[in-house]
């Protein structure tokens, strides 16, 4: 499990060891299982065909198959009868193997802006960049093939309020991590501190939103500034754009 880390870190186990559920309910079942192929066994032998007799041959067939059958089916069951699942502490690799983790490049596509509204575009890069992995090893990208200026205002909007998410993601360990299916689940708050840092990005996000939606309903044109208006994209051209 290497030997990295020092003191007793490094000897803490990287995954957990669990017994699969319903084992005794298995174990009674294999038993009936095991009577039946025993009584059959006995009904063969006992039954033996005489030699010349009709059916001899299909008589050693059939007993052949169910002989085979049923020690594949007796062998096989050491692995049964003791069914365990192994779950990984992806904490503890995590701070074991961190300057091995490698570089994780995550492309989300989009191409119609109708049918994939920006919101739900910029709900889904901002959740694939607040993911628990070392910042400085993950890229996001954003592929938009119908050249919408609507999502790339919304990404402009979204790289203002990204500052505020991610660190309240990774401060709080915020699950889930789009903003659109966190705000939209109720909470108990207990924490203060967590309580006042929930609101002023809620205010913060009600702002990005609300000039992303006027954007939307007024039109480009009225929003666009000249320092980028370079930046425009047919649909002919496409555009990509990084996160």
């Amino acid at each position: 499990m290497g030997k990295e880390g020092g003191g007793e870190e490094a000897l803490l186990p990287l995954f957990e060891t669990k017994e699969a559920r319903f084992r005794g309910a298995y174990k009674v079942f294999a038993s009936t299982v095991l009577v039946g192929i025993c009584l059959i066994w006995v009904y063969r032998l006992t039954h033996i065909p005489r030699a010349g007799e009709q059916g001899r041959w299909a008589w050693i067939g059939t007993f052949m198959a169910e002989l085979l059958f049923s020690l594949y089916w007796i062998f096989t069951q050491s692995c049964r009868f003791k069914v365990v699942y192994n779950y990984p502490s992806k904490e503890r690799l995590s701070n074991r193997y961190k300057d091995k983790l490698p570089g994780v490049d995550i492309f989300v596509c989009t191409a119609d802006p109708k049918i994939e509204p920006p919101t739900l575009v910029i709900n889904t890069i901002l959740s694939t960049m607040s993911y628990n992995y070392p910042p400085e090893m993950l890229s996001v990208y954003l592929s938009d093939d119908g050249g919408s200026e609507l999502t790339y205002y919304a990404l402009l909007e979204a790289s203002g309020f990204s500052k505020h998410w991610i660190p309240f993601c990774k401060k709080f360990n915020v699950v889930p991590r789009s903003p659109g299916a966190f705000f939209a689940q109720q909470i108990d708050v207990q924490d203060m501190t967590y309580a006042q840092e929930w609101l002023a990005l809620k205010i913060e996000r009600g702002s990005h939103r609300c000039r992303s939606s006027r954007a939307n309903c007024e039109g480009w044109s009225k929003w666009v500034s000249p320092a980028w208006a370079f930046s425009r994209a047919t649909r002919r051209h496409g555009m990509g754009l990084l996160a």
